[in-house]
This record gives C-alpha cells, structure tokens and sequence, in this order.
C-alpha cells in the first residue's frame, strides 16, 4: 500500500506514448459524444411534451437519466474483464441504438417506443462518463487530475456546443421527411456511431489492459520498506500521525487515485475485497458523517439542477414559435453547461482552499439565488438565462465538493463502492427529479417548481451545518 502513496516512480518508457496517444484520442471522441448526448438532451423534453404531453415529458426525461445508470453496470462488467475499448463502444452502440428508436418513435408517435429509446439513449451518458476512467489508467500519480480534468474539457466543449447544433439538424432532416425534433436524435446516433467507430479502430492498445501488464511486471509493493514510505506521506498528509496502516488505507496523499475505480488506480498487487459492493458500501456510508454529507450535497444538487433545467425548454415553448423556440433552447442550455463545466477548475481550488463544507454551501446558494431568478424571470429570456447559469454554478459546487469529501472520507478498499453507491443515489434523484417536474409543469407551472426545487435544498443546509469530522483536507475538525 505505501508504494501509491509515496512520491510518483518515473513513467516508464513504453507506458508515456501510450497515455499521450490515449489523452488526444479520448479528447476528439468526448467532443463528438458530448455533442451526441447534449443535442438529444436540449430537445428531449419538447419531443416528449408533443409525442405524450407535458406530464410525460419528465417521465421521457428521468428515462435518459436511469438508462445511463442502469447500463453502467454491464459496461462495466466488460471493461472489467474485456478492457476499456469494448466497453466504450458497446455503450456507444447502445446510445446509437436508443438514438434510432426515438427517431421511430417520432414517426410513429410511439409512446412506449419513445421511452425505450430515451433509456437505451442514456449509453452514450455512461459512455462519456466512463472516458474520464480511461484517462488516468496509465497517467503518472502526480498528474491524474490534470489529465483527467483534460476529458472533462473536452466533453464541455461538445455540450456547450451541441445545443446550437439543434435547429440545424431539424431543419436538415425535416427535408428528408422526417417530424419536427426528431432531426437532432439522428444526428445524435450518428455521433455516437462516429465516436465508437474511432475508438474501436484506434484505442490500441487498451489503457487498462496495458496498465494490468506493466503492474504484474512491476516488483511486489512489499518490497518497499514501510519505514522508508511512511515519511513521504506525513510531508502531505494532515493525518500523517496515524499508523502506517491507517494512512495506507485513508490517506488521499497528493498523486494518490483519483477515483479508486480502475486496477490502475490501486495499489500495485492489492485487489478490492468480494465484499466491497452496494451492500458494503451502505454500511461504510452509514456510519461515516463526512461521507453522507458528500453523498447528500451530489444527490439533492443533481436533484435541483434536473428539475429546473429539464422544465425550461417546455417554458420556453409556452412563449415563443417554433421558429425561434430551438435557438432560444440552444442558447440558454448552453449558458447552462458553461455554468456545470467551465469554471470546475475554480471550485476544485475553491474546495481545497476553503474547506469542502463551505463550498457546499456556496453551491446551496446559487442553486437557491438560480430558483429565484428563474422562477420570477416570467417570460422574459435574458433573466431566464442568468437563472440557469447560476443553476449550473451551484451544480458544480455541490458535485465538486460533495464528490472530494465522499471520496477522502472512505478507506481505499471500499471507495470504489461507495462511489458506485453515490453515482445511483444521484441518478435515482434526477430521474425523480425529472418525472415529478412534468407533473409540477402541467398543475402549478414553472415558478411553482422552481419554489419546491428550492425547498428541496433545506435537508441538505441542515446536514452540512453540523459538525462533521474528518481528517480531509481543507476541513474543518
């Protein structure tokens, strides 16, 4: 254990190329994913809305969010035993797949149809979400967030993006025959195609297949002496004072994994327990405080975001022609993005320099000035803008503390689980999220929902302004 969580060994020679030529490949196709996922995302509810009605338009909406949940468990299953590269493209196919569907369903006016399509859409989510992983399977230790923080950008960019595109692609494939909005969600299965296609020929050889090879080959991690690895440690460690055992399992040193997920990330020669599933996770999450704050500030901060944002596009429809409604939408989600993704470099300093629970809070609070703002802005545009980018602010608040405390306030040999178990509780909550928001649509309107999407933060406010102790970083005892 001491061997990941001393200073980082020289990348070895074959490994650098490697992860370079990895780095730009993940970066092109995360382009292309995000403009597949965010260009079906921007006009989903408007299709939905027409398709089933207002009501169903969240249920349509929630059915994106569960697909992507419920299908990264097999993707992950095949990375497990296969490598990255087919378990990229198979999630890509999948989102292809539901992408086509839609597209059927549209034509046909096909209720169910829609919703399965919407479901299997969610594989290109989970792919996008799965790249992040591959980029740090062969990245030296020191420099894991950087070249990690490197995809997240590169997804920014194609979702910023892809809203835009909408209205292009609608007036494109409605020359070929097909209804209204149904355009983008083609034009989304050929991104993904387009993405999966360029992985399968070019993702070679596999990261994580590659760093398994060069891990077995590496000496055993025993032969460190421990006294001679504790040191280092203690040098950027603030519970340095605890056993060497204690620090091996909790220390979240400097170049240490950034998500304990991928064989790469752990420990040369150390395997994570059978025990260490859903079930192990509720029990670690249990009785650690830190880790249940984290764990709250993702969920109710994706709850908030989803339920405000999936509503906007049809409240932009109750004021505006069709003509104008699919740029109006492409404008205002794209402000909405920046605001979840291009200034996370800024909350993740903010997080280490102020402490993880004053973030959360600050998140809290633009997430509640975002309700105010979008729920009294009426009908007028620019004010409705200037909501949603704070919405996205407050977001990335909560998900960037929230998602550094749950993972320093665990011990290695269950992070990976427990992560896992977050990742579920924040999709069960902005897939609630977005099915209860179409029913408040339809029966109280959208100032209404913004008012009990700002209530919905009161549990949260409550739970971090108690003492939680930790030995993080940047918190507080």
């Amino acid at each position: 254990m001491a061997t990941d969580l001393t200073a980082p060994r020289t990348a070895r020679p074959d490994a650098g190329p490697i992860q370079r030529r990895t780095l730009r490949l993940l970066f092109g196709t995360q382009i292309i994913g995000g403009v597949g996922v965010t260009i079906g995302i921007a006009v989903g509810a408007l299709l939905a809305a027409r398709i089933a009605g207002t009501a169903m338009a969240g249920i349509a909406q929630s059915a994106g969010v569960v697909g992507a949940a419920l299908l990264a468990i097999p993707v992950t299953r095949i990375m497990a035993r296969h490598g990255r590269r087919p378990g990229l493209v198979v999630a890509y196919a999948i989102g292809a797949v539901g992408g086509v569907l839609v597209v059927l369903a549209a034509v046909t006016r096909s209720v169910p149809l829609l919703f399965l399509g919407m479901l299997l859409f969610g594989g290109g989510t989970a792919a996008n979400l799965h790249a992040r992983y591959t980029a740090v399977d062969l990245a030296e230790p020191a420099r894991r967030g950087r070249q990690l923080s490197v995809i997240i950008w590169a997804t920014t960019i194609g979702a910023v993006a892809a809203p835009n595109f909408a209205a292009l692609a609608d007036r494109v494939t409605t020359g070929w025959g097909l209804p209204p909005l149904a355009g983008p969600f083609a034009f989304s299965a050929a991104a993904f195609v387009l993405a999966g296609g360029v992985l399968l020929g070019l993702l070679r050889p596999d990261p994580l297949l590659t760093a398994r090879r060069l891990a077995a080959a590496d000496p055993p991690a025993a032969a460190v002496p421990p006294a001679a690895a504790v040191p280092p440690v203690a040098a950027v460690s603030p519970i340095a004072a605890a056993p060497p055992a204690a620090v091996a399992a909790e220390a979240p040193a400097a170049g240490g994994p950034v998500d304990g997920a991928t064989p790469a990330a752990a420990p040369v020669g150390v395997r994570p327990p059978r025990g260490a599933g859903m079930r192990a996770a509720w029990s670690v999450v249990r009785g650690q405080p830190a880790a249940r704050l984290g764990i709250a500030a993702v969920a109710v901060g994706h709850l908030v975001m989803v339920a405000v944002m999936a509503m906007t596009p049809v409240r932009l429809g109750e004021s505006h022609a069709d003509a104008d409604v699919l740029r109006l939408v492409g404008i205002v989600l794209s402000l909405h993005i920046a605001g979840m993704y291009a200034f996370s470099p800024v909350v993740g300093w903010l997080t280490d320099r102020l402490g993880r629970r004053a973030v959360i809070l600050g998140g809290v609070g633009l997430l509640l000035a975002a309700c105010a703002v979008a729920g009294t802005a009426g009908h007028h545009t620019p004010r409705l803008s200037v909501g949603l980018v704070l919405l996205g602010l407050g977001w990335s608040g909560t998900m960037v503390a929230g998602s550094t405390l749950l993972s320093e306030s665990v011990s290695a040999d269950v992070r990976p689980s427990v992560q896992g178990f977050s990742d579920l509780i924040m999709g069960l909550a902005g897939a609630g999220a977005a099915v209860a928001s179409g029913f408040v649509m339809q029966v109280a309107g959208y100032p209404v929902l913004t008012l009990l999407a700002a209530v919905a933060t009161a549990p949260l406010v409550a739970l971090a302004l108690r003492p939680v102790p930790t030995g993080a970083p940047g918190e507080e005892g």
